[in-house]
């Protein structure tokens, strides 16, 4: 089996070579706009190609001809000031890689999508993958998974003999992420320091309950849509749901409630004095995105998650501290 990953040298890429490295009979062909320095799991053929350059879909079509699959992992979470730039890679970039595997012939298409594609719901109930991906409309990130997501809805209808898969996971976590994860959503404001010896006080609404997988389930997850080239859509999070007051013990501190337009004025103002890298749309989503219900995930792909929700993120935070990441990866260098 021949698979294509687009984005292979970020977060969940580099998870997943990993994770087809232990599959028999199975070659990786990687895309990335930056090559990695060539060493496990990089030591599989690379193509180097910015998805956000017009014209990449031809050099991006042969790379596909004669894949079983291709998973598009590849999306920008920065420069959060550059709408523009972000939707060339995001939305134009992924409509290039359809185009370029409807042109290949690729039967099997897996795209990733996110928690952050669903419509605002309250936290009080969990989704299954019938709820609406209408997006949140203050949020760049949202209106671009949003966006792709009817992308593959007129990719299914205009291709009916390609098997479409989309993979909806909570936030991604892993300890070689993490500064990649700190320099995306918190920036120089927040030093590395406080995550070695934890946060007094942390000051959010009651509101922001989150849920978390870890980037090796996820990794999971996507081999056995491609194995089984399961069709349509799967949710991916791990216990438990992270409540403030879990998130403020894991920081070793305290939760001090405060009300959703402190926070979301605080985040806007610094954004737009560019103190840290965080709009105030990432507090909405935070606030508003749905709990996932992962039955269908563990039902048909066989999917058990091996992290705990609190443990992944445990580990995430003293990676920040550490300023853990992939010296082979250009996305995940420390």
């Amino acid at each position: 089996m021949r698979i294509v990953v687009t984005g292979a040298t970020g977060n969940v890429g580099t998870a997943l070579l990993r994770r087809l490295a232990v599959e028999p009979d199975v070659e990786v062909h990687g895309v990335s706009r930056r090559p990695p320095v060539p060493e496990p799991p990089y030591d599989v053929e690379w193509t180097p190609l910015d998805l956000s350059r017009v014209g990449a879909e031809e050099p991006l079509t042969e790379v596909l001809r004669g894949a079983d699959a291709v998973v598009h992992l590849a999306w920008k979470i920065q420069p959060g000031h550059d709408e523009a730039a972000l939707y060339r890679t995001n939305v134009a970039g992924s409509d290039r890689v359809f185009a370029a595997a409807r042109k290949a012939g690729v039967p099997h298409l897996v795209h990733m999508s996110s928690v952050g594609a669903y419509s605002p719901a309250t936290k009080d109930h969990t989704v299954d993958e019938s709820w609406p991906t209408g997006g949140l409309t203050n949020s760049y990130y949202s209106r671009h998974k949003a966006a792709v997501e009817r992308q593959l809805d007129q990719v299914e209808r205009d291709n009916p003999e390609m098997v479409v898969s989309r993979v909806r996971p909570a936030l991604i976590l892993q300890p070689d992420a993490a500064t990649e994860i700190k320099r995306y959503f918190l920036g120089p404001l927040v030093p590395s320091v406080l995550f070695r010896f934890g946060l007094p006080v942390l000051p959010v609404p009651n509101a922001m309950v989150l849920q978390f997988v870890h980037s090796e389930d996820v990794a999971d997850a996507l081999a056995e849509v491609v194995k089984r080239k399961a069709p349509g859509a799967f949710n991916l999070a791990s216990a438990p749901v992270i409540t403030p007051k879990v998130l403020a013990s894991v920081l070793r501190g305290k939760h001090v409630p405060v009300p959703p337009a402190v926070l979301r004025g605080l985040a806007r103002i610094t954004w737009k004095l560019r103190l840290q890298p965080t709009s105030e749309g990432w507090v909405d989503l935070a606030l508003t995105t749905p709990l996932l219900d992962s039955s269908r995930a563990r039902a048909e792909l066989g999917w058990s998650p091996r992290h705990d929700a609190r443990e992944a993120l445990r580990r995430l935070l003293d990676g920040m501290g550490k300023r853990e990441g992939v010296s082979a990866s250009p996305p995940l260098r420390p």
